[in-house]
């Protein structure tokens, strides 16, 4: 029984380790859409942004089920370390794994985050740009249309 249990809570790991994986490539994907600042797919951007959630909700569930069986099996493993060492050892290499790999991806998120930062703050600063522009033109327009009554300011009063 409890070895059974153990080798749930290894699949889970692995499985764990699969879906950050695909987080790793969903944050490549990211990086290069924000990359080239001058062309970013904003709807690929939210898809990955969207696939990246659904990855976490599935690694939040794995999780929670990972702990409920180890909270199940935590006594009679800890009683009885010797014989199932080997899995105990497996379970940490996963857990090694699953540790670099989230520093990986916070460090990737803290980039991604950065670009995503530098871009929208470029987009604001174009709208800004723009909008002064339409400013400027819509006030020279208004300026130059009541200009047009002005009777000459010169006369020439020689006769």
């Amino acid at each position: 029984m409890i070895s059974a249990s153990l080798d749930m809570l290894e699949e889970s790991l692995v499985k764990k380790i699969e879906i950050m994986k695909k987080i790793e490539n969903e944050n490549a994907r990211q990086k290069e859409i924000l990359l080239n600042s001058e062309d970013v797919n904003l709807e690929a951007f939210d898809k990955t942004l969207d696939i990246k959630g659904e990855y976490i909700d599935e690694l939040e569930k794995l999780d929670d089920g990972f702990q409920s069986l180890f909270d199940r099996v935590k006594q009679e493993v800890g009683d009885n370390k010797k014989t199932y060492a080997d899995q105990i050892k497996r379970m940490q290499e996963l857990i090694h794994e699953i540790m670099d790999r989230s520093a990986s991806i916070e460090a990737a998120e803290h980039r991604n985050k950065k670009l995503a930062e530098n871009y929208f703050s470029s987009e604001r600063e174009k709208m800004a740009t723009g909008k002064r522009s339409s400013a400027a033109a819509f006030n020279y327009y208004t300026t130059m249309n009541n200009f047009k009554d002005i009777p000459p300011q010169f006369l020439d009063t020689k006769n």
